[in-house]
């Protein structure tokens, strides 16, 4: 009896025990469940949420008024080269006072050829002409006096005629010695090699002590030192461009000026479908970036126009493509290919379209990448700029956030 007793004492113990473990694990769980809510609500708001991968500004497309240009191509030429040559044949020059780059005045000596034997044919046609001159004295006179003696007789008519034949020749002789003379002056005169308008010297193969012929060039010469860039514009454009309207030049040698348009092309190469645009550029002198012979570029400034534009440092070249960052509504970015246009000072035209209200990352855009998780801040005041250089230690402060959390 008593070995039952203790067998049914322990079986009891052991169901009370069972009893108290299942309202333990029940009671348990639900407290459990609270506390893993509890951790994940606390690594969801706390120290392990996700860290921004940099700190950046974001600005709005802002609508600028932009210029209308058309780019064209062409070189550079003078407006007008005249050719200085030599008049007199067989002559030696003595001096040449004139240089390639020198300016010079209508009128202005750039050479002179020797003069004697210009000389000593001018002193033989002056005596020409005074012993035609003789000559003609004594047949008008003989003319004269056969004349008055017409009436009585005493010469017949044939000789009468004869010296009023000799004396029509004497004149004719000295008008002829007198041409000579005045041919022998010029001669003199073109001694001197004059400038035939004022402008710059482009070449010279005139040598002081060689003997020329006429007709020989001597010099080139840039009239009134005016340049012109011959800008090809294909026949499409071409209705857009008019005379008068300004174009931007910049030659080769990174030189820029400013002319208009003096006059176009009445015929369109039929090979490349281009016509030239004539555009004056300032004197030759005051420009020194710019030579006749020059390939240059250039705008035609058309008009003006309003487009959106951003930040130039917003646009960030990636794989041969112009992209932006486009900031999303949890802050993360997403980068987004753009196709960009004319540019005013640091801005950029953005001429494909953006979704509605966008704003593009612009301080430390470079550093992103599709996805990436950012902290926004307002941008610097524009008068920031202004303070010494002191003060804008600051500014570096997002690349240095950027280097930190990469």
């Amino acid at each position: 009896m008593k070995s039952m007793k203790r067998s049914t004492l322990a079986i009891a113990l052991i169901a009370l025990v069972a009893v108290l473990a299942a309202v333990f694990f029940m009671t348990r769980k639900p407290a459990d469940k609270a506390g893993e809510a509890a951790t994940a609500a606390k690594t969801k708001d706390g120290a392990n949420a996700p860290k921004p991968a940099l700190t950046v500004t974001v600005a709005k497309p802002e609508a600028t008024e932009l210029m209308l240009t058309l780019a064209a191509n062409g070189n550079v030429a003078a407006w007008q080269e005249a050719v200085v040559g030599s008049e007199s044949n067989g002559l030696k020059l003595a001096e040449v006072r004139v240089n390639v780059g020198d300016v010079v005045k209508k009128g202005q000596v750039l050479a002179v050829f020797s003069p004697e034997t210009v000389r000593a044919d001018i002193a033989q046609s002056r005596a020409s002409l005074a012993e035609a001159r003789a000559t003609a004295a004594d047949a008008a006179g003989n003319a004269a006096r056969a004349r008055t003696l017409q009436a009585t007789g005493a010469l017949s008519q044939q000789q009468i005629n004869q010296y009023q034949t000799t004396e029509q020749t004497a004149k004719a002789r000295v008008e002829a010695a007198e041409a000579v003379l005045a041919a022998q002056e010029v001669r003199g005169r073109n001694t001197q090699v004059l400038a035939p308008d004022d402008g710059v010297i482009s070449a010279r193969t005139a040598t002081v002590g060689s003997v020329v012929s006429a007709g020989t060039e001597l010099f080139r010469l840039i009239r009134q030192g005016r340049l012109e860039w011959r800008a090809e514009v294909t026949s499409a454009e071409l209705g857009r461009v008019a005379v008068g309207t300004t174009a931007f030049v910049v030659s080769a040698s990174g030189a820029q000026v400013r002319g208009k348009v003096r006059s176009i092309a009445p015929t369109v190469d039929p090979q490349t479908r281009a016509a030239l645009v004539y555009v004056d550029l300032p004197a030759v002198q005051q420009n020194t970036g710019i030579k006749a012979g020059m390939f240059a570029r250039g705008d035609f400034e058309l008009g003006r126009s309003t487009a959106p534009t951003v930040p130039q440092s917003a646009i960030v070249p990636r794989d041969g493509f112009n992209n932006v960052f486009v900031l999303k509504p949890d802050n993360k970015v997403m980068q987004l290919k753009v196709q960009v246009g004319r540019r005013l000072n640091d801005r950029i035209e953005i001429t494909s379209a953006l979704p509605d209200g966008a704003r593009v990352v612009v301080q430390g855009a470079g550093f992103l990448n599709d996805g990436d998780f950012v902290r926004v801040v307002d941008a610097p005041a524009p008068a920031a700029a202004a303070q010494p250089a002191t003060t804008a230690a600051p500014a570096a402060q997002p690349a240095a956030s950027a280097a930190a959390a990469k």
